[in-house]
Order: C-alpha cells, then structure tokens, then sequence
C-alpha cells in the first residue's frame, strides 16, 4: 500500500489490494477501535495483514505507532487517529475482515447502561463499516452485558443490519453469529466474558461453530487439589485442605469419582502469567514492572487470587476503579498491578509497552481483547476464509 496517503477517498482511487510479495499467504484486515493494538496482535498471530488501524485515544495512537508502524510513512498510512464516524471506509472494498470492539460502556453493567441512547454508542458505525467495504468476513468484539434483555431488541436490531450487510435490502449478505466466550477458556490469565458477533458473506461461505474451549476450571481444580501438579510446577509446597476456596472444593468430590484428569488445559492463572517477573521493584529493569505500591479492597472490588485467573481488567472512565486491577500476595496483601503483569494477562509480549502514565497504561490494556481469545477467533474465521 502506498505510503503517505491521507485515508479520504481522493488519495485512493482505486480499490486496496495486498501485494503477496510484501505478505505472503495472509488475509487483509481494516480494524477500528483498535485501541494499544492487542485484538491486532491476535489476528497478526492468526495471519491477517492490517490495512488500516483507526482509533480516537492518542495515547493508544502512540502505542499503535511504537509497536506496529515504527517507520513514520508506514504510520501515515496504517493509523488513522480519528473519530470514525469520519472515515469514509469504501476506499477499502476489498478487504478480507472487519475487525473491532466498538465502546463497551454503553452496554457495560458498571456503566449507565443507556445503550443504543449512549452518545459513546458506536454500533451505528460498525454497521456503517460493513455497509461501505462490504468485506468478506467481519468479527466485532463487546461486554456481555450487550445480552441483557433489557438490549434484546436492539440486539436484534445490530444483527439484522449485519445479515443484510448493513444495507436496507431484504436479502440477507451475511451469516450472523452471536458467541458468548470466555478468555480464561480460550488460554487468557484471565475470567474476561465477553461476546463476539461474527459474519461472513454468503458468497464467500458458511459459518462453522465456533471452536470449543481448550482450558477450563475444571482442569485446574485437578491439578492444584488431586494431582498437585500446579504446586509442583511453581516449586510451591501443597496447601493445606483448609485454603481450598469455596468454589473450588464444589468440584474436588466430582473430579475424584471420575478418576481421570479432564481432557482439557488447566485455566492459567496469575501465578502463570507472572513467571520469571518476581515481585515489582521501584528500579526494576523489567520495562512496565515499576511498583505501584499496595492498595485498599472494600466490598464489591477485591483483587485477584494468585491462582486463578485474574478477575476481568478494568479500564473505568474516569480511571481504574478503588480495589481493581490488584492481586492478592500470598501474604494477604493486596498491591496494583504493574503495567508489565497487565500486559501479560491481555496476551501481549514482553517487548510490549502502552505509552503514558499507569493509569493511561491501564485504561489501554483495560479496554483491549485478550490476544489469546483474538487468536481463535481470527484463526476460525481465517479457516472459513480460505
């Protein structure tokens, strides 16, 4: 794609193809609300090529730039740092997948849940998105709270302009899926619901269920309470019966009758997630893995236990919400979480770091799509694709 091309229709004439010299064998993606670039990061993994990131925030237009288009003329033309109800999408007709997580506060339990009347709404724009590039597949990302009955009708609403291609004819362009998941199922470090809404054209092929869960709790009760292989595996002594959370002795009874590890991976937890870090210093040279000190929990905002996956990052408004995004220590101390241990639990990499303050850090990687669960979903529909 040319360099330094603005993203109006003037600049591009003509319609966007991938040259398979620059990337072979890997379908093209045009992403909006893509935030620090960790959704992109999964379908990277996947083997989507993006065109085109467009996001609001301009510290995650920083990080976007820092970690996908280092190059100043590569930036120009991948990132567009804008509002996208500006954006005229026909320019990109050609491409493979539509990818997204329009903003989730309209929809999200710790919001005012107004929906469709939020001005933060984007869903128009999404369908809007689809209407004008018409791609081949599209994979949208929100809260699960987009199912609650008191949205069943607008949800009806957003599905049945996907089916028709986000146009008013009554022939129906796309096959339409809407996928409650779970990361923490799907290898995150973290208990992340969310709902995915997937399409693909009718012209290019079927939906195919989508991919069942590879990890489960289950799987973790096994190894931390009968096996002990999850102690073994952090040279950690065995802890007494007594430590056992409530929620995890429920299933002990039933994994003992059965007498056979469940088939599945065990969830990973933080202790997983954080190995090899250690505990944060104030001089750390682990970019990211700067203490933030310790910090309060009251009812309704606890930390994350050590050994299971983190609960849901939060992003907030306003910033991190009291007691959130913190772990509980061993000792029963609760501290933050760095930005590095944030990072770790989206599915990023190590070289991997959000530009701005902490709570600039954490807003980004609260909003972001566990690169794991991206993954899956891009390699499905990356397989319906080919």
């Amino acid at each position: 794609m040319p360099a330094n091309r603005p993203y109006c229709n003037e600049a591009y004439p003509e319609a966007l193809h991938l040259d398979p010299k620059l990337f072979p064998l890997r379908y093209s993606c045009v992403e909006l609300f893509a935030g620090c670039g960790a959704m992109a990061t999964g379908l990277s993994q996947a083997g989507f090529q993006h065109l085109v990131m467009a996001e609001f925030n301009k510290h995650a237009c920083e990080t976007l730039r820092r970690h996908f288009a280092p190059d100043a003329a590569r930036a120009t033309s991948l990132i567009i740092e804008d509002d996208v109800r500006n954006v005229d999408w026909a320019t990109f007709s050609d491409v493979d997948l539509v990818a997204g997580g329009p903003p989730c506060q309209p929809f999200s339990a710790a919001g005012l849940a107004a929906g469709k009347y939020d001005q933060r709404d984007m869903w128009p724009e999404a369908i809007r998105a689809v209407r004008e590039m018409q791609p081949r597949a599209f994979l949208f990302e929100n809260v699960r709270g987009l199912l609650r009955p008191s949205f069943a009708s607008y949800l009806e609403n957003i599905v049945e302009a996907l089916e028709c291609g986000g146009r008013s004819s009554e022939a129906r362009a796309y096959e339409v899926a809407v996928i409650p998941v779970n990361a923490a199922d799907y290898g995150a470090p973290q208990k992340r619901e969310r709902v995915l809404i997937a399409g693909i054209r009718r012209d290019v092929g079927a939906l195919r269920p989508f991919p069942a869960a590879t990890h489960s709790a289950r799987r973790l009760v096994w190894d931390k309470w009968i096996s002990g292989d999850y102690w073994d595996r952090h040279g950690l002594p065995r802890p007494i019966n007594a430590a056992i959370p409530r929620s995890e002795a429920a299933l002990i009874a039933s994994l003992a009758r059965s007498g056979a590890a469940p088939s599945s991976l065990s969830w990973r937890t933080c202790r997983d997630a954080f190995v090899g870090l250690g505990e944060p210093e104030s001089t750390s040279s682990i970019s990211g893995h700067e203490s933030r000190g310790f910090g309060k929990q009251y009812p309704g905002h606890i930390g994350s236990q050590l050994n299971a996956p983190a609960k849901a990052l939060k992003a907030g408004v306003h910033g991190v919400p009291g007691g959130e995004n913190m772990v509980i220590l061993d000792d029963g101390r609760t501290r933050h979480f760095t930005v590095r241990e944030a990072a770790r639990l989206q599915g990023m990499p190590d070289s991997f770091l959000p530009t701005g303050s902490w709570s600039q850090a954490m807003r980004q990687l609260g909003n972001a799509v566990p690169v794991q669960l991206a993954e899956v979903a891009g390699s499905w529909i990356r397989e319906m694709l080919g």
